[in-house]
């Protein structure tokens, strides 16, 4: 539980008064830019619906990738329980003075990255600033990187109670390709929803194609796929150009 001194402490570095989804929340003011942009609405309606869609109080949630906590704060409205992974070390400083601005309690925070191997290892952002929503495991040697710990996907499904939950997120700027692999065995049996950022420009061009369906055939098993912007649905949407091109978020349901 969060003591009253350091309720006292979050709250003295100031908040921004701001909505995710239309609903209130304390947010810390270092990214006033970007709240501003999720209270007029301008920031990913489309994910608020699909946690809205797909959350509700008896399920719990794991978002990999889990940034400086819009996704989080959100569902940790509406999940039973969150499991929350972000390595960033600038991004998860932001998401534990979310998480303690609202006094939230259902949230499992955790400043490492899911991979396919536990160790350590290194990444950066692709647009050079620590923090920024776009540090990846595929960027090991760019400007600012840094050391994260990485945990082996089967480690922490071994160490945690996952029957319950209902939705899956990962949007991890590209190191999707190597991570999925070690999920694919427990999605297959738990079934849970899976909303799936992909980021193939992030891969060299003649790998993207192969790397993209590989993907597809891993999560043949789901037979609902939706581009939750464009409402292509199927395996072209997995495939096609957009994917190929741009970095589209998919629902995956059973």
């Amino acid at each position: 539980m969060l003591t009253a001194l350091r309720k006292t402490f979050w709250r003295a570095q100031g908040h921004y008064a701001g909505t995710l989804g239309g609903q209130p929340f304390l947010l810390d003011p270092q990214h006033t830019s970007f709240w501003r942009k999720c209270t007029a609405g301008m920031w990913e309606p489309e994910t608020f619906a699909v946690l809205d869609d797909q959350l509700d109080g008896t399920r719990d949630y794991i978002d990999i990738g889990a940034w400086i906590g819009p996704t989080v704060l959100y569902a940790a409205r509406r999940a039973r329980h969150v499991w929350a992974f972000e390595p960033d070390r600038e991004a998860y400083r932001a998401l534990a003075w979310n998480l303690a601005l609202n006094e939230i309690e259902n949230v499992s925070p955790f400043s490492v990255a899911i991979s396919g191997e536990t160790g350590i290892a290194r990444m950066a952002s692709f647009r050079g600033e620590p923090g920024d929503s776009m540090t990846s495991l595929l960027n090991p040697g760019g400007t600012g990187a840094m050391d994260v710990l990485t945990l082996d996907w089967s480690v922490f499904e071994g160490a945690a109670d996952l029957s319950n939950v209902g939705l899956v997120k990962m949007d991890i700027e590209g190191a999707e390709f190597g991570v999925l692999p070690r999920l694919v065995p427990w999605l297959q049996a738990a079934k849970p929803s899976l909303y799936l950022s992909t980021h193939a420009p992030y891969l060299p061009e003649a790998e993207r194609q192969a790397a993209l369906e590989q993907l597809a055939d891993m999560l043949a098993f789901y037979p609902n796929i939706r581009d939750v912007k464009t409402g292509t649905t199927g395996r072209p949407a997995l495939t096609g150009p957009r994917a190929l091109e741009k970095f589209p978020s998919f629902l995956l349901t059973t």
